[in-house]
């Protein structure tokens, strides 16, 4: 769909693609469903004026704006076929809200947004973006076969681009399609004309937005069979049209949740790219229709997206169904393995959406799922590689030697490796109980059933047949008792614990400070809310959160620890509105002492100052530049000053900005944007310069920098925070497959951390696995601990 609008010329250098005898660009809309418009969507016609058909394989059309800034990237629709001699070839781009008209059946499919006033086109020999961005660097790529510029377009071939689109009025070339290379004189304005490769018109044929309405018999199929309307790429074809009769096999029916039924056509296409199963979604209205149906289908061709940045699920939406028998055999289901799923992840559009591109299901594991969508799939004796949550769901890996934790998980260890063998696992038996699985139990024997999409977390087997859970014995660990001579520091992200909540959630993660972390010295707390939790009526203190804390640690065998914290003004630090989290220092006053150095509040900075008694504090605790903008609307670090056998000892706790807001590995841009990644680069930049002036001020000083950082080890905000190395990240000090502290979508990742001074030279260090591998979790997060033995750290 374009918008129109009007930009300023400036006189550039023509592009000249190289000449062609056959395949050009034959016409361009970009008004399709803009207001006034009689089309639904924007089209490129491509032509072929040779005497032989000219082979579309591996080409692409692709779309620049008018007046390109430095920001602006090529948009790619990839494209597959042939132009027959003398005939004509649709290419369907992006879908407004008017018009009334739909293009006839379209050749191939985009979904590119064109302008309807000014834009280029160009036909590409590849499907790779183009980065040209000038008429003059075009016209030297070789890869462009021919290049239309129209309205104010700076990237045109001849004396200027082609004049007179708009929301109503395309830009064609004349019938004989002679191409002079020059956009002005080849191009004239008028009404839009599409033709596909059929020859067919809007309204004519299957075109006129109804696929396979042949006015046939009711119980015979149309036309148009589900693989056409899944298409070879990402989008339908067919979306917007109806479609009639489309035959198939009801193999799985939701009864709950996005009501609706899948139907597999059982007579496949010889296309790998092409699914032959569709979602039927009958809206508010449960499915009547079971499995083994044989159906007849007529409804209107869509796509869902879950979110904004998902990829889509292909539906027939309003549908009315002719049961034709009952009873049918099932298609066979695809084999979901180590063999079959490819090992590279996904293709990139240089962050732009990936939906138009051809799909490659013997490259790219998420192709390979998205060639399959709905169809019927299955796994057996799967390894479970993220427990069972409140919604029935689980995650499993098809790949059992990818990336495997040392308790059977899959490890998250860098961007372009996010194990393409996990695949999310829900029930559609509604009369079972889902089961309590953990990290490295096995579904045992065969799971089967459609492949949908969600937005959370992907791809995902709607099991009709759920294998048998094994349990495999998953214990939470416990770490060693600190010895004397150790400081032993931990973190523990408590989950929004606030006063009112239950006596059990006190109780288990209070268990997990006095027994499984053994009763550290010094313990960080982050999401600790106030009095009274959600409710929003000005409350800050954590009082009474505090005190239930600790008694029952003290219950559980636990020290009388107290604490510290700063309360943040009310609602500015981010999390649940009213719960005004916040981090606190828990500490065992038998064993540590806290060096209090009155006066930190919530908006007033800490620093480091040198005295007659040696460095210190000028709060304790106290805020690292709580006004930055760097906090704005998350949690301010806390900085506390503690004393162990006579040694100094700096504290930092922490707790970053969340990754809300970050594009999913799984959805149609890519790469994914991690737009939040900004803000935690920031707050790590701040922290690092308080280590610094610490530093500077005592090259010795003792400093232990921890929380959770939402991010992880091998992300820029880790990178930042341990510029010029004045921290260590100890995580990195673990063995590979033990470099875990959360489980998100099957994968097992870092997200918390301890990091130490470079005069912490003797230490001992312990993820602790309590809670993210298990279904019934106390947090979602697992604590960690260094036990730092200050006597043998060296001097420099």
């Amino acid at each position: 769909m374009g918008a129109a609008g009007a930009f300023a010329f400036t006189a550039l250098p023509a592009a000249s693609a190289t000449p062609s005898a056959s395949a050009v660009i034959a016409e361009v809309y970009g008004g399709g469903g803009n207001s006034g418009a009689t089309l639904t969507r924007d089209f490129v016609e491509l032509g072929n004026a040779g005497s032989t058909a000219y082979d579309l394989s591996g080409y692409s059309v692709q779309y620049l704006p008018g007046m390109p800034s430095s920001g602006s990237t090529w948009q790619v629709t990839a494209l597959t076929g042939a132009i027959a001699p003398g005939a004509r070839y649709l290419v369907g781009e992006g879908t407004g809200s008017g018009g009334t008209t739909a293009l006839p059946t379209t050749d191939a499919t985009g979904s590119i947004a064109m302008s309807a006033t000014s834009g280029t086109i160009a036909l590409v020999s590849g499907t790779t973006a183009l980065t040209c961005k000038t008429a003059a660097d075009c016209a030297a790529d070789p890869g462009i076969v021919d290049l239309t510029g129209y309205g104010t377009a700076v990237v045109r071939e001849g004396s200027g681009p082609a004049t007179g689109a708009s929301n109503t009025a395309a830009v064609a070339r004349a019938d004989s399609l002679a191409d002079t290379d020059d956009n002005a004189a080849d191009f004239t304005a008028g009404t839009p004309s599409p033709v596909n490769s059929a020859g067919q018109t809007p309204g004519s044929g299957d075109g006129g937005g109804d696929g396979g309405g042949d006015g046939g018999s009711p119980t015979d199929p149309g036309t148009v069979r589900v693989h056409d309307i899944q298409g070879t790429t990402r989008l339908s074809p067919y979306a917007g049209q109806t479609v009639t009769r489309v035959p198939g096999i009801v193999t799985g029916v939701r009864s709950s949740g996005s009501l609706g039924y899948w139907i597999q056509d059982p007579t496949p296409d010889t296309d790998p790219r092409t699914s032959e199963a569709v979602f039927v979604y009958t809206g508010s209205a449960k499915p009547t229709v079971a499995v083994g149906d044989s159906v007849l289908v007529t409804g209107k061709a869509s796509e869902y997206y879950p979110s904004s940045t998902s990829q889509s699920n292909t539906e027939i939406t309003g549908p009315t169904a002719t049961v034709l028998s009952s009873g049918n055999a099932l298609p066979d289901a695809v084999t979901l393995d180590a063999t079959s799923v490819p090992d590279t992840y996904i293709p990139t559009a240089s962050g732009g959406s990936i939906e138009s591109l051809a799909l490659q299901p013997t490259v790219y594991a998420q192709d390979f799922f998205e060639s399959l969508e709905g169809m019927r799939v299955t796994f057996a004796d799967a390894r479970v590689v993220g427990a069972s949550d409140a919604y029935g769901e689980l995650w499993v890996t098809v790949k059992p030697n990818e990336n495997a934790t040392a308790r059977g998980g899959t490890l998250y260890s860098s961007y372009d490796q996010p194990n393409t063998g996990r695949i999310e696992v829900m029930s559609l038996d509604t009369t079972s109980t889902f089961p309590a699985a953990n990290v490295g139990d096995e579904l045992s024997g065969i799971t089967t059933g459609p492949l949908d999409y969600s937005t959370y977390g992907g791809y995902n087997v709607q099991a009709t047949q759920l294998g048998t859970l094994v349990d495999k014995g998953l214990k939470q660990e416990v770490t060693r008792r600190q010895k004397k001579d150790e400081l032993a520091v931990a973190t523990y992200n408590v989950e929004n614990l606030d006063a009112l909540d239950t006596q059990e959630k006190f109780d288990r993660l209070a268990e997990g400070v006095a027994v499984n972390l053994n009763s550290p010295d010094i313990v960080a707390l982050e999401e600790i809310q106030d009095d009274n939790g959600a409710t929003n009526d000005g409350t800050v203190t954590a009082e009474g959160t505090l005190k239930r804390f600790t008694d029952a640690v003290r219950a559980a065998g636990g020290p009388a620890y107290k604490w510290r914290y700063i309360s943040p003004t009310n609602n500015q630090d981010g999390g649940e509105p009213g719960g005004n989290i916040r981090q606190v220092f828990l500490f065992n006053p038998k064993r540590v002492s806290f060096t209090d150095h009155k006066g930190g509040d919530a908006t007033t900075a800490t620093s480091v100052v040198k005295t007659r008694k040696g460095v210190e504090l000028t709060y304790s605790p106290g805020r690292i530049d709580p006004t930055d903008a760097a906090w704005e609307d998350s949690r301010k670090p806390l900085v506390g000053e503690f004393t162990f056998q006579g040694e100094q000892v700096f504290v930092i706790a922490n707790h970053f900005i969340s990754k809300g807001g970050d594009q999913p590995i799984h959805g149609r841009y890519q790469p994914p944007a991690r737009s939040s990644e900004t803000q935690r680069a920031a707050q790590a930049a701040e922290v690092n310069t308080f280590v610094k002036s610490l530093l500077a001020a005592d090259k010795n000083a003792k400093a232990v920098v921890l929380g959770d950082l939402n991010d992880y080890e091998f992300s820029q905000t880790v990178t930042t925070l341990t510029a010029d190395k004045v921290l260590k990240p100890l995580i990195t000090t673990l063995p590979a497959a033990e470099r875990y502290t959360y489980v998100y979508d099957g994968n097992s990742q870092t997200l918390d951390h301890i990091l130490t001074s470079p005069a912490v030279t003797s230490f001992n260090y312990d993820v602790v696995h309590i809670n993210a591998e298990f279904a019934d979790q106390a947090s979602d997060h697992d604590p960690q601990i260094v036990r730092i033995d200050l006597s043998k750290c060296r001097r420099h």
